[in-house]
């Protein structure tokens, strides 16, 4: 037998401490469930000889040990292989599958890998003793806050099938989201690569040969020839400049978002821009709504659910408004009054919250919120394309037509010449 310190939450959430005497970590873990008390983490107390921690050593009976090296964070595992993970695993443990079987029929099932070796080490970790919350949090270039957040919710309340489900249909939608908007974007992109393309080909390869007859034939050359002949010698004999001015702006660029000051200038000034202005705020808002609905849903406090849900919004501006918003909470006020008095949302956004804090289901609308606002932005994206294409036509169209007059007008010239000759 051996004495284990533990940290708990009981059925009304509250954290309580203490110690118990139990022959191995699953033991203790019975125990404590039998109490009424869901653990967090369980720790075996230190030998008296030598100071080391008896958990990570093997205990006769017991689980083996979490391996320490697995408790380093992995990154490059997807957004798709995370919700796929989350949804499968939601089927097993409703399936009456326990928690480490789960994970482990999971890991066997994966490919070799991150998220293989990620799975594995969340398997071990949950054996040795922690939380499935706590494990998740040794990962999080894999799991982000929002979801560490939303399993411990789930593991308070006892329905971690349930928040798994909805954290695996938040990433579906979110995904789907994106996806529109990147399939939207396709057409437009393709059609600028080729132009540039095109461009690029016109006046590294085909000018420099129209200008060498010019000047073999010593023709006088028009302000639009010279000016195509300036542009021409830049792309073919100077390249590198253009190439270290881009270099130095997106460098420039870098370093000014990451000042403090500078990257809330920058983000109020992106709400401003029109049209990409209104389109940029609706992303914030539905990724917001999104977040907070589904982490007030899973049993997440609210103080906590707003100061996760403001990093999903992607603009300093806006995140500090839901931090002014975290503050009035925190004195008793509601949602929708300072949201309001910040104005980065819009009435109809506020409008909603402040039905759903009435009613009630605040959760259910900021889903409904998302949803809206899930629309507009796939209607905004789709109307910004399809103006965007024409446009790129159009300038394409105009930036090759000046290339094609510039070459051929000392033709002309050199033809009226020799008709009046």
């Amino acid at each position: 037998m051996a004495i284990f310190n533990y940290v708990a939450i009981d059925k009304d959430g509250k954290e309580s401490k203490g110690r118990l005497e139990a022959s191995g970590n699953q033991d203790a873990m019975e125990q404590m469930r039998q109490k009424g008390l869901y653990p967090i983490s369980i720790n075996e107390e230190k030998d008296k000889n030598d100071g080391s921690p008896l958990r990570n050593r093997e205990i006769p009976g017991g689980p083996k040990p979490a391996k320490s090296a697995l408790s380093l964070s992995f990154g490059g595992v997807s957004a798709k292989q995370i919700t796929v993970f989350t949804r499968q695993l939601a089927t097993l443990i409703g399936s009456g599958l326990p928690l480490v079987r789960a994970l482990y029929v999971l890991e066997r099932q994966e490919k070799s890998g991150i998220l293989k070796t990620t799975i594995r080490g969340l398997a071990e970790q949950v054996e040795g003793g922690s939380s499935f919350s706590e494990a998740l949090s040794k990962f999080p270039k894999a799991f982000p806050p929002l979801y560490v957040n939303t399993v411990k919710a789930g593991e308070a309340g006892g329905v971690l099938e349930v928040v798994l489900t909805r954290l695996a249909e938040f990433a579906e939608k979110s995904q789907r989201l994106e996806g529109r908007i990147k399939s939207a974007m396709v057409y437009p992109a393709l059609v600028l690569t080729m132009a540039l393309s095109v461009l690029g080909f016109l006046i590294t390869f085909i000018v420099p040969k129209f200008l060498q007859i010019f000047k073999e034939m010593n023709v006088e050359l028009p302000v639009m020839t010279k000016v195509l002949l300036v542009v021409s010698d830049f792309a073919r004999s100077r390249w590198y400049i253009g190439i270290g001015l881009v270099v130095l702006l997106i460098v420039l660029w870098n370093v000014l978002y990451s000042l403090p000051v500078t990257k809330l200038l920058i983000d109020k000034g992106k709400l401003e821009i029109p049209v990409m202005g209104q389109l940029l705020r609706k992303i914030a808002i539905a990724r917001f709504s999104r977040t907070l609905g589904t982490l007030l849903s899973s049993g997440v406090p609210i103080l906590q659910s707003l100061m996760v849900s403001k990093d999903t919004t992607g603009n300093e501006a806006m995140a500090r408004s839901i931090v002014v918003v975290h503050d009035a909470v925190r004195e008793g006020e509601t949602i929708a009054k300072p949201l309001l008095k910040a104005g980065l949302f819009p009435a109809m956004a506020v409008n909603m919250i402040s039905v759903g804090e009435e009613t009630g289901a605040l959760d259910q609308m900021l889903l409904k919120v998302a949803d809206v606002y899930d629309e507009e932005v796939d209607v905004t994206v789709t109307g910004l394309m399809s103006l965007l294409e024409p446009f790129l036509i159009i300038g394409l169209g105009m930036i090759v037509g000046f290339i094609v007059i510039a070459m051929f007008l000392p033709l002309f010239q050199l033809v009226t010449a020799l008709g009046g000759g």
